[in-house]
């Protein structure tokens, strides 16, 4: 018997009533001053069990990150977007592929796994953007506090805590911005969001405009990164050609609101 949909936003599956909106997480709505506790207390699943040597808890926390949409795309009316999970995913997958004249500097095993960590923390922060009125200092101290408590709380007595403490140095290397590890990452953080606007652009046959998107390509600092980037631009010209179409890279001039452009600015600035 297949499951039938019910007045109440629920299905039928056999005797038993399944709201349909188990399998998407929203981003946490936290009232006052930001904590990890706070967000814990919201969690329909109810709070991890901390201190436990069994990783379980942490895997179900890990699960968030398959179901939370990043946002960026739901102003665009993208609400069935892709997941922050599905765009660690293919980070990971992009950074093998580092050209030869770059892969040989790197370590590429910690490439990968920092592409897989980076954004952990919003698995109990929510995907923050930078149109959402965030600073800078507070996106970085609730993001740090949610590391903390993963890594300390969750996974500080699963195998001595060394896993835990190898996430958290690898997701602060990422923040720091310091290394050349951390530099690729951080650009591959920005052409993976590249090739996701062009592709949800093409599926809009022409009517959806995420153009000033364009803008983070102007961050990238590896000149490996930058030839992907450019080669992707060209196509997004070529798919545009004839047609207005937002140029983020342009600014103002481009189409981008100078309030929008500032609040980008702030966002992805390394310092």
């Amino acid at each position: 018997m297949s499951p039938s949909t019910q007045p109440n936003g629920t299905q039928m599956n056999g005797s038993s009533s399944v709201p349909l909106d188990v399998a998407e997480v929203p981003n946490p709505t936290i009232t006052g001053q930001w904590t990890v506790e706070k967000v814990l207390d919201t969690l329909p699943d109810g709070r991890p069990a901390e201190g436990s040597v069994s990783p379980l808890a942490y895997f179900h926390i890990l699960e968030r990150l398959k179901t939370m949409k990043r946002e960026g795309w739901r102003r665009f009316g993208i609400n069935r977007g892709e997941s922050i999970s599905d765009h660690m995913y293919r980070m990971s997958m992009m950074s093998m592929l580092a050209p030869s004249s770059l892969a040989g500097r790197l370590d590429m095993a910690k490439c990968m796994k920092m592409c897989l960590i980076h954004d952990m923390a919003e698995s109990i922060v929510g995907d923050i953007t930078p149109v959402d009125g965030v600073d800078k200092p507070e996106k970085s101290r609730r993001e740090a506090s949610t590391m903390d408590y993963i890594t300390n709380n969750l996974l500080g007595n699963v195998e001595d805590g060394r896993v835990g403490a190898e996430i958290r140095a690898i997701w602060q290397e990422y923040e720091d911005s310091k290394t050349l590890d951390s530099h690729f990452v951080h650009d591959i953080d920005k052409m993976e969001l590249l090739l996701q606007m062009v592709e949800y652009e093409k599926r809009g046959k022409g009517k959806l405009d995420l153009g000033e998107f364009t803008y983070v390509k102007t961050k990238i600092v590896l000149d490996e990164v930058k030839v992907w980037a450019d080669e992707l631009i060209k196509e997004r010209e070529t798919f545009w050609a004839g047609h207005a179409h937002i140029d983020g890279e342009a600014g103002e001039a481009g189409g981008v609101p100078a309030e929008k452009r500032a609040m980008q600015h702030e966002y992805y600035n390394r310092e």
